[in-house]
């Protein structure tokens, strides 16, 4: 919005304050001049050439003969002319001015705090809605009220649509929630169930399909809680000395199985020792998320490299893989949770949609970002920025 002619709620207050104090003056002022004025050049047009010459005169030096200015004065203007009684016309005159300037000053001061009021009427009415549960509700803004209304009107918008957004976005986290963990719950209920009823036979073997069930769910509400609490800046990290780049080694040796059945070499590439005070068990977490979602998703790219490389401000971790990527669209989502580019191919891969969500969460924990970009030619780039932190 341009705010080249908008004022501050002081500065508002105060010019409308002086305007009607100082116009009122004026126009009373005026009106008592153009009085005087008039009733002068009446009694002047009238009175004859010489005796106006003759006071003329004598009103340029009154002190030549003070009896004969009065004398003229009296006898054409009256004597009640100089009267300086409550009750004389100059006195009324201001009486009935002040009475028709009230209604004015009244009319004027609520035409101009109509729009304050209009304002904060609109506010009023979207702030109820909002406590009734429409987020989407949006204040009008009045152009002619004060730079500071306006703006918080439009905070005040600005607040709902992000209402709106965290209700939508909890409306499909949930839903994506109660799906996910029914999944394994409902096949190890079905197991156990067909195992009651003496369809399955309790053999190691079925129970062992019910355990993998149950595991898959107590992952899911370990991930879950887990970035709730980092939702909720309650995440605790055991911050210790250690270095990425053996880090990064190990879990990259400890997926090498993974890595070897899918086709895909994995490298890390990194020059220099990498010393970091951070969480090494959850940064760990978050370089198995990337690795394991370049098995699962790029495996056909064969290849996955790993840079970490140290810059002026921390260290920056490329993870480039060379598989089909994700369409554009679909880059600004990918870190929410339940999210997948194709649901039925993660699913029968083991994806959750939560993995993404928890390498944000660790990498935000740690005063760091981790962004996903489409290189020149097929794959995927994630990168992690990590801030310099002091070592123990």
């Amino acid at each position: 919005m341009n705010n080249t002619n908008r004022y501050s709620f002081w500065r508002w207050i105060c010019l409308h304050i002086l305007t009607l104090a100082i116009g009122t003056v004026v126009i009373i002022a005026l009106c008592m001049w153009l009085r005087f004025e008039i009733y002068n050049y009446w009694v002047m047009h009238d009175m004859p050439t010489a005796l106006r010459e003759e006071f003329e005169a004598l009103r340029q030096h009154p002190q030549t003969n003070p009896a004969r200015f009065h004398e003229i004065f009296d006898a054409w203007w009256g004597i009640e002319y100089t009267d300086p009684s409550i009750a004389s016309s100059d006195w009324i005159m201001v009486g009935v001015l002040v009475a028709v300037m009230i209604p004015f000053i009244v009319l004027m001061g609520l035409r101009s705090a109509r729009p304050l009021s209009l304002q904060f009427d609109h506010l009023r009415a979207s702030a109820q809605a909002v406590t009734q549960g429409t987020f989407t509700t949006q204040a009008t803004l009045v152009s002619q009220a004060p730079e500071e209304m306006l703006r918080f009107a439009q905070d005040f918008n600005s607040m709902t649509q992000q209402l709106a957004r965290y209700e939508r976005e909890l409306h499909t986290s949930h839903v994506a929630m109660a799906h996910e963990l029914r999944s394994p719950l409902t096949a190890a209920i079905g197991r156990l169930q067909g195992m009651l009823d003496g369809v399955f036979a309790p053999e190691p073997q079925q129970l062992a399909m019910v355990m993998k069930q149950l595991q898959h769910l107590n992952r899911l509400i370990d991930d879950l809680h887990l970035i709730s609490l980092a939702d909720a800046d309650r995440l605790i990290l055991d911050r210790r000395e250690h270095n990425l780049a053996d880090l990064m080694r190990e879990r990259a040796a400890w997926l090498k199985p993974q890595s070897e059945a899918a086709g895909m070499l994995i490298t890390v590439q990194a020059d220099t020792p990498c010393p970091y005070v951070g969480d090494a068990f959850r940064l760990g977490q978050t370089f198995t998320v990337l690795m394991e979602n370049a098995l699962r998703y790029a495996s056909e790219g064969q290849r996955l490299d790993i840079t970490l490389t140290a810059t002026e401000s921390g260290y920056q971790i490329a993870f480039r893989d060379f598989g089909p990527g994700v369409t554009p669209d679909f880059i600004t989502d990918m870190f929410e949770r339940f999210t997948r580019a194709d649901s039925s191919r993660a699913r029968h891969s083991g994806g959750s949609g939560l993995g993404l969500s928890i390498a944000r969460a660790i990498c935000k924990a740690h005063g760091g970002t981790i962004t996903a970009e489409l290189p020149t030619g097929k794959g995927l780039l994630f990168r992690i920025q990590l801030p310099v932190s002091p070592h123990k």
